[in-house]
């Protein structure tokens, strides 16, 4: 039986990117306390350049040994690593180099290989990264999403195949506008991992994460976030008072501590 989403609204963007980031450090020292690592799955898009940003600073740099942090990624677009939108760009310049992170503890997917061929490899990669036997799904300790406008997440788009995706790891993804060749890990990988957590900013969001949350099956059957229901781990949604204003806790005046 899974367990019910956490949610936990905050007031703006910039304090959902602090408390994102606590919470992050908090389940990487469990990890480590627990299985001598902290095997962590990032996601692309703003919200998490700025959870990124403040991991790197000052405040957070030095409350985590990141020696024993190893870092994948959850989807990427099929383009080079120097790519402005590539979501390992990103991860490099605003996190990975600031912290000093060495290339050996970063598995990034090859968006500039052929997909299939690089979806193909980055399963390879995770299976000897996390020694999974055959037929058994990974354990991530932390997967990072989004979510967008249209209720997607990671690189999984409504009415595409890889939301059906019942064995692979690793699947080409198609998006309906900008670069839309994309990589992405599956559901079954996702709803394996330890926790699941969801970084949602915007008001323009705000009625389809209702859905998402709240809604019956039928409302919440074209969203592929909706499909995100960690098997035994945790479901843990980080909402500006934006995103969350559809909601019924936000409508109620319910406060972050008590969501």
């Amino acid at each position: 039986m899974t367990r019910a989403p956490e949610l936990h609204i905050f007031t703006d963007a910039s304090e959902l990117a602090a408390e994102a980031a606590d919470f992050f450090l908090w389940v990487g020292e469990q990890a480590i306390a627990q299985r001598g690592r902290f095997l962590v799955a990032l996601s692309g898009g703003s919200t998490p350049k700025a959870l990124y940003s403040e991991l790197a600073g000052p405040a957070c740099a030095s409350r985590l040994d990141w020696s024993r942090v190893h870092f994948c990624f959850g989807d990427e677009r099929c383009v080079p690593p120097s790519h402005a939108e590539s979501n390992f760009a990103a991860a490099q310049s605003t996190l990975f180099a600031p912290l000093g992170i060495p290339p050996d503890h970063i598995y990034r997917l090859e968006g500039e290989a052929d997909p299939a061929e690089a979806a193909r490899r980055y399963e390879e990669t995770l299976r000897r990264l996390t020694g999974t036997l055959q037929g058994q799904w990974p354990q991530f300790d932390l997967i990072l999403l989004g979510m967008g406008e249209d209720g997607h997440t990671a690189s999984l788009f409504p009415g595409t195949p890889a939301l059906h995706e019942r064995e692979r790891w690793v699947v080409p993804g198609q998006a309906p506008h900008g670069i839309r060749s994309r990589l992405t890990l599956t559901p079954g990988v996702i709803n394996h991992a330890g926790v699941v957590l969801f970084l949602v900013t915007g008001a323009s969001k705000a009625a389809v994460l209702r859905d998402v949350v709240e809604g019956r099956e039928s409302a919440r059957a074209p969203y592929p976030a909706a499909m995100i229901r960690p098997a035994e781990g945790r479901l843990v949604w980080f909402l500006d008072r934006a995103a969350a204003s559809e909601l019924t806790v936000s409508k109620q005046g319910i406060s972050s501590e008590e969501a």
